[in-house]
């Protein structure tokens, strides 16, 4: 049984120990990549071959399930992505690329094991793997002054307190309902919150880590120094897949929680409120690309919050499908950001001007992913928006969605001043961007992917389906 059912797990970690054991010795870059990509790859299809599979272990803390099965593929998915756009490895320093990769896949073993861990301290000890790795690589940046050691010890500082507050939670709920594991909580938790108002504490105070993962109100404040301090390729790892992973346990925590429960639907709703509003005004004011993308990520979470609030099929599923497609866009970006500044620095909006003489494909990526993420349609992102705010609709959150409609509006102002930068802005005849042929495959891929699952949005959202009925 478990050969079969933790072949995924099993094939991440052959990545991390062959990673580990490159570190032993000198390797070019490219081999150190062409080898990531290669076990990233093979990973990839040993997981998505596992997605009918079903089982538990470990006495039960382990779950293999539809849900856990969708979101491992997105993740190893997404290091795959991440790995292809950092081709070079530019900002991170040249001695530490092999460990670089070592510990962006350690991080990555860290959210496949989230996604089945269906017990309290598993889902704890999953977290801290995944957040360890990701302490030791924000540092590894190329110069840039103290700009990545602050990021780093930002990034460790938050992860702490909301470790902390999340281990106090976890005691209040052990202590009222005696049992660690989710399906039990599941049975005791509706009544409990019900009844007492330590309960809604508690699962508010279990959550704060997942807030943290996903960059959400109130422990929001460590992302855009984190973004804009860690190297271009480590912040489109950190924008990108511990979101997917916090998604997963929002989903877990508020069908524990039990359906229409009003006191903790009350509180996520007003957290979704804060962190769009906050998080769009916020970056309508940035200049730096990575931090408008910082500020930007927060307004997402709480879209994606308004999806997993409904606790219901139609809205849970449209969360899901909601974050796959936030990975593709936000990675979009940063695909962009990368491959304009070859040296590894920071990107502004005067580095977008006349980017559309200087990379006719970089400029139509950008545009692509910004479009999504504004809710344009026919992308990715236009039909995520569309499903969460039926699915609220549907629940009857009529005042939720009328917020969401306005910040997404406020939210398609500094989109479409990126895009303006990189098409109408005047031309400072800068050098034209010559993209090696992995790059331009890579933009196409994101071109295509973004317009065509918008488009064609079904096998995604019935996967999205099929994957939350194991919760209902």
């Amino acid at each position: 049984m478990l050969n079969t059912v933790f072949m995924p797990e099993m094939a991440l970690m052959l990545t991390v120990m062959v990673l580990f054991f490159m570190t032993l010795g000198k390797f070019r870059t490219s081999t150190v990549q062409a080898t990531s990509l290669i076990l990233a790859a093979v990973t990839l299809v040993v997981t998505f071959a596992s997605l009918g599979t079903k089982g538990s272990m470990f006495y039960d803390v382990y779950q293999i399930d539809a849900l856990s099965q969708l979101f491992k593929v997105v993740i190893v998915f997404g290091l795959f992505l991440v790995y292809f756009l950092g081709t070079g490895l530019n900002g991170i320093q040249e001695r530490l690329h092999t460990e670089y990769n070592m510990f962006l896949a350690i991080s990555a073993l860290g959210l496949m094991f989230l996604s089945s861990s269906v017990e309290l301290l598993t889902i704890l000890l999953s977290l801290e793997i995944s957040s360890y790795a990701l302490y030791v690589v924000i540092p590894f940046r190329r110069g840039q002054g103290r700009l990545h050691v602050e990021a780093g010890i930002k990034y460790i500082l938050f992860g702490a307190a909301s470790t902390g507050l999340t281990l106090y939670g976890m005691s209040y709920i052990f202590g009222l309902a005696h049992t660690t594991y989710l399906n039990e909580l599941a049975e005791k938790m509706p009544a409990l919150v019900a009844t007492q108002p330590l309960a809604i504490i508690a699962i508010v105070l279990v959550m704060t880590a997942f807030f943290y993962k996903l960059a959400m109100f109130p422990m929001h404040f460590w992302t855009p120094d984190v973004y804009q301090g860690a190297a271009n390729e480590t912040t489109s790892f950190v924008a990108t897949l511990p979101k997917v992973g916090a998604v997963l346990l929002l989903l877990r925590f508020v069908a524990v929680a039990g359906v229409d429960v009003s006191q903790v639907t009350w509180v996520l709703a007003t957290i979704a409120v804060l962190s769009m509003t906050l998080g769009n005004f916020s970056a309508l004011v940035q200049t730096d690309l990575k931090r408008l993308l910082a500020y930007s990520s927060i307004a997402h979470a709480g879209y994606v919050m308004i999806g997993i609030l409904t606790a219901d099929e139609m809205g849970m599923a449209a969360a899901v499908f909601y974050v796959i497609g936030y990975l593709l866009m936000n990675l979009g970006a940063f695909f962009v950001i990368y491959n304009i500044s070859p040296k590894g620095e920071n990107v502004t909006f005067d580095d977008l001007k006349g980017l559309s003489r200087r990379s006719p494909l970089l400029a139509l990526t950008l545009l692509v992913s910004v479009f999504g993420m504004a809710g344009i349609p026919p992308t990715i992102g236009f039909i995520g928006k569309f499903m969460i705010f039926a699915g609220a609709i549907h629940k009857g959150f009529y005042a939720l969605v009328i917020i969401a409609v306005m910040n997404a509006a406020v939210a398609a102002f500094y989109y479409l001043k990126m895009v303006r930068a990189a098409y109408c802005a005047a031309d400072d005849d800068r050098e034209v961007i010559s993209l090696p042929f992995g790059a331009k495959i890579m933009g196409a891929f994101f071109i295509v992917a973004i317009i065509l699952i918008g488009s064609l949005p079904q096998s995604i959202l019935s996967a999205a389906k099929a994957a939350v009925l194991t919760l209902l």
